[in-house]
Order: C-alpha cells, then structure tokens, then sequence
C-alpha cells in the first residue's frame, strides 16, 4: 500500500496544482494533508476547493486555526467552517501477519499544534511522546524541514518523520516536497527496513507564486523566502 502524506500548503496554488500532478502519476491508494492549507500566499480558497473536492483527509495546522491579517481574512466563511471541523490526529492501524503497525498523523506533534519535532529532538522526549501516543511511526509537517528518523528502543522501531512543505520549504531547497510511504505485507514495527520512505521533490512556478505576494498586502520578504526556501 502507498500512502501519500503531504503538509503545509500556505495558499501556494501553483504549488499545489504542479503537487496534484506529480501525484497523479504515481497513483497512491490513499492521500492525507498534515495542515497549514493557508497563510502565506493569496489562495487559500482554491486550495480548500480543491481538498474538499477531492475528499483528502486532512488535519488542522497552526495556521488553518488563524482569522487575523491579510492571508487568512481571505479565506471564506465557509471555507472557515470547513477548517474549524478538522481534526487534531489521524491514527491508522494495520494488522500485518498477526502484528500490529500504527502510524500516528499529527501537524506539530501529538502533544501540541504548534509543537516542532525537529531531527535533533532529544531522543528520550521523541520516545516518550510517542509511546504515550502509541506511534511506531509518527509523521509530522509544521517545521518544513523533511526528515526520517529511526530509533530503536527494546528491539521494537520507531521512527519519526517529517514530510516538508509543498507550498513553502525552509530547508534551502525550493521545490515542493512529500513523502511517499510503503506497506507490505512484510511490514512490522520490529523491522528497520520494512517500511519504505521516500521524499518526493517537484518543480513548480516559484515566480508566479513570488509575483502573487509581492502585488499582495503580505510582506515582500515572503516572495524572497520561496525563492531561497528559508
């Protein structure tokens, strides 16, 4: 099974659509978004519009939560209502040759909305959230930083994972990213290399999205951190 997990849009149309694309050629069995569909760019309507009509299971970020400024005054009211009904975790369970896998979807982390589970998150605190969380892999967006972490702790394998930003990255490179995630039949939370990972890059018409801020009200600075992804 191929599970696409993608997060943090901010209202990048050309983005998401050139996201959509490149999706569409690989034909995952199930889509889900990690939130922040807003902020940031000045299409957060067609953004929803088209997660909504393509019914993507989705969660809510730090920013869908925001009703001031220029970037999130935009949103209609009832794309807000929309926004206010979506939830804080998505939990999926796989029975697999009679042992269990869970995958744990959270925006920050399962602790907080606003919480970042960096790469270098102390160890002992990862472990802890989520064992209490009950996570053999937790997915996470919010930092725009992508990552795969593998811990293994009592001959048992955790592993924390960041799937980028789509409409905004912050790890130098400025195109889009998402994570592809694997399923076998052989798949188990006591084996490292069971579960495939793989973080997906896609051009898109950074300059359209840049252009788009600048003849906004939002910062200029905003155009500049999409052509340098900081």
């Amino acid at each position: 099974m191929k599970i696409a997990l993608f997060s943090d849009v901010h209202a990048n149309l050309p983005a998401f659509e050139a996201f959509l694309a490149d999706l569409e050629s690989r034909r995952p069995d199930a889509v889900y978004c990690l939130g922040d569909l807003i902020g940031y760019n000045i299409w957060p309507n067609e953004v929803i519009h088209e997660i909504r009509k393509r019914g993507i299971a989705t969660l809510a970020g730090n920013h869908d939560k925001k009703t001031k400024g220029y970037a999130y005054e935009l949103v209609s009211a009832d794309n807000r209502g929309y926004l206010n009904t979506l939830p804080a975790q998505i939990k999926l369970e796989f029975q697999l040759n009679s042992d269990q896998l869970n995958i744990v979807l959270a925006h920050g982390s399962t602790r907080s909305i606003d919480e970042y589970v960096l790469e270098d998150l102390d160890e002992t605190y990862l472990l802890d959230m989520m064992t209490e969380a009950n996570a053999d892999i937790l997915c996470v967006g919010h930092s725009h930083k992508p990552y795969s972490r593998i811990i293994i702790s009592e001959d048992k394998v955790y592993r924390a994972i960041n799937v980028g930003s789509i409409g905004k990255p912050k790890d130098g490179n400025p195109k889009g990213c998402y994570v592809l995630l694997t399923i076998n039949q052989d798949s188990a939370a006591t084996a490292r290399d069971s579960v495939h990972v793989e973080f997906i890059r896609f051009e898109y018409d950074i300059e359209k999205a840049a252009h788009a801020i600048i003849d906004s009200p939002l910062p200029h600075e905003l155009a500049d951190r999409l052509r340098k992804a900081f």
